[in-house]
């Protein structure tokens, strides 16, 4: 009787593509590989595609960045190489300003990035006259996709300078994400933002305020009666940034979320 050859042991299964993402992501050092693996395989469209994005992920580019969007107040905002990653601190901005003006009709989104937060007042507020401002072009067209829903219009320029001249005195709610790093600490950032983020984006000057007092010094000719201003701040700089706020003619107050260690300094045209 022929002999049987004997069949082989079947080799050990290979690990399945999330665990492979998460093994490489953990490699690298992402503190929520688990996390991470998950959203790059429900965004990627193949098996290729997300083993590619992982990889770029690996490198050091923003987790947001490589699946291009970052979740902001429930919102999928677009996110592109380049462009500020909207941080969920801010979220905290955008609710302050959402109790103090509830019924604001026209909004302005000043240092736009993303446009996330002009994204995210104009959902909370309903129908409203929104504008994005910000100097940086790769910023520009990442928020005119962002705010488009909304109705929104996107202006390139420094600061007020880009701005219509329509809306001097007419403004309910003016939030501006400032920079407010000072420069000698960029370079303790983390690489993500330190590496692919805009350094007009993170740079606030000597002692991080000098966006933050020009913004202060004009916002009072552009806000209607009654209308605010919204800055996000650190701890520390806090105090200089309500007198800067004071010195504009402006009631101002500082917010403080702990659980978000979020800053914000609120000012009110009387």
């Amino acid at each position: 009787m022929p002999s049987v050859p004997a069949v082989p042991p079947s080799p050990p299964s290979p690990p399945s593509s999330r665990d492979a993402l998460v093994a490489a992501l953990r490699a690298a050092g992402c503190v929520f590989a688990e996390d991470e693996a998950d959203l790059i395989l429900a965004t990627a469209r193949t098996p290729a595609g997300a083993a590619a994005m992982a990889e770029r992920r690996a490198a050091g580019l923003p987790l947001e960045h490589v699946v291009g969007w970052a979740e902001f107040r429930g919102l999928r905002i677009g996110v592109a190489p380049g462009v500020f990653v909207p941080r969920r601190r801010t979220e905290f901005l955008v609710e302050r300003a959402l109790a103090q003006a509830p019924g604001a009709r026209v909004v302005v989104d000043l240092c736009c990035g993303s446009g996330a937060v002009g994204a995210a007042l104009a959902a909370g507020l309903g129908p409203v006259e929104l504008h994005a401002a910000d100097i940086d072009p790769a910023a520009v067209r990442c928020a005119r996709g962002n705010v488009a829903a909304a109705g929104g219009r996107v202006h390139r320029g420094d600061l007020f300078e880009a701005l219509p001249g329509e809306l001097r005195g007419r403004v309910d709610i003016l939030a501006a994400n400032v920079p407010y790093v000072p420069s000698d600490e960029i370079g303790l950032l983390p690489q993500e933002a330190r590496d692919h983020e805009p350094l007009v984006a993170l740079d606030g000057g000597t002692d991080g305020l000098d966006v933050l007092r020009r913004v202060a010094a004009e916002a009072p000719r552009w806000l209607a009666p009654g209308g605010c201003v919204l800055v996000e701040t650190s701890r520390h700089q806090a105090p200089d940034a309500v007198a800067a706020f004071e010195r504009g003619g402006l009631a101002a107050h500082l917010a403080v979320s702990e659980e978000l260690y979020a800053h914000v300094v609120l000012g009110v045209r009387p």
